[in-house]
């Protein structure tokens, strides 16, 4: 079955968007204290709770039935095996944060979202990122745009970044936590007009959609975003206009075995993309000096 064609692919995404649904509110109903106890541990990573290993099985388990007659992989936050390390040797592979943003939950900031992506040879051709408590989806195809789907009337509409082009004119939109020295000097020095603080990756990105914000930038030190961490996010903002790469303006590619994604990966407007760029480079350049 040719599942790189626009119609296959809006099939599969009227089926993933009615399962992203599902996991919205299995997140709500444990973020608002209906499903019981979190039950948190703490792994290497960061906190898990019953809300991520939920989700995750609502997703992963409903993909697995409704799309049978596909031969998928899978890439799960809550499933990797960090010890193998090795590529899903699948062309189409789901890439699943079900929970983006734990600490966010836990701590009742109500910035937290899920992920769900499905990549083809490593890069997004489908995506939906959700925001629970925003009661949003966003949703995006390869080359179809990016749609927002809200919970209360269930309206799709489509959704674009600003246009913005100059640095000064830019906010960012950053962590408030898993920032280094080196990364603080970073935004610290980066002459844009404002910036925001936001948990969840997915959140980030929703804002520049939404053009409360233009640019987000991910720098790793001694830890990085994960696969799962921006697989999703990417897509929906290039497809509503973004760009989203590596300083240096390569790809990110997925499911190369290290989910890990080092360096330093910027997300804009698109407008903007290649000043904010070649200023962080420079930037870089003269912190590491």
């Amino acid at each position: 079955m040719d599942i790189n064609q626009p119609e296959k692919l809006a099939e599969i995404m009227e089926i993933t968007r009615s399962i992203a649904w599902g996991a919205s509110d299995i997140l709500s109903s444990f973020y608002h204290g209906q499903d019981g106890d979190l039950d948190i541990k703490n792994k290497k990573d960061g906190p898990v709770t019953e809300a991520d290993l939920a989700a995750n099985k609502h997703i992963v388990e409903s993909l697995q039935a409704q799309l049978s007659d596909y031969d998928f992989g899978y890439l799960s936050e809550e499933t990797f095996d960090v010890k193998k390390a090795e590529p899903i040797a699948k062309d189409w592979v789901w890439i699943i944060d079900p929970l983006d943003g734990t600490r966010d939950f836990i701590d009742k900031t109500g910035e937290f979202g899920f992920h769900i992506a499905l990549a083809y040879q490593g890069r997004p051709m489908l995506a939906i990122v959700g925001i629970p408590e925003a009661g949003k989806l966003y949703c995006a195809i390869k080359g179809q745009g990016t749609f927002v789907q809200t919970k209360a009337d269930k309206k799709i509409e489509p959704i674009k970044v600003s246009s913005k082009t100059a640095v000064s004119d830019l906010f960012l939109i950053v962590s408030r936590s898993h920032r280094d020295d080196r990364f603080k000097n970073l935004i610290e020095m980066m002459p844009f007009k404002g910036k925001k603080y936001m948990g969840g990756v997915g959140g980030k990105i929703s804002t520049i959609l939404e053009q409360e914000s233009d640019a987000y930038i991910s720098l790793s030190g001694k830890s990085a975003a994960k696969d799962w961490d921006f697989a999703a996010p990417e897509l929906i903002l290039t497809e509503a206009g973004g760009k989203f790469t590596y300083n240096d303006g390569k790809p990110v590619f997925y499911n190369q075995g290290d989910v890990v994604r080092w360096g330093c990966i910027v997300a804009t407007n698109g407008s903007s993309h290649e000043a904010v760029c070649e200023k962080i480079t420079t930037t870089l350049a003269e912190i590491d000096s």
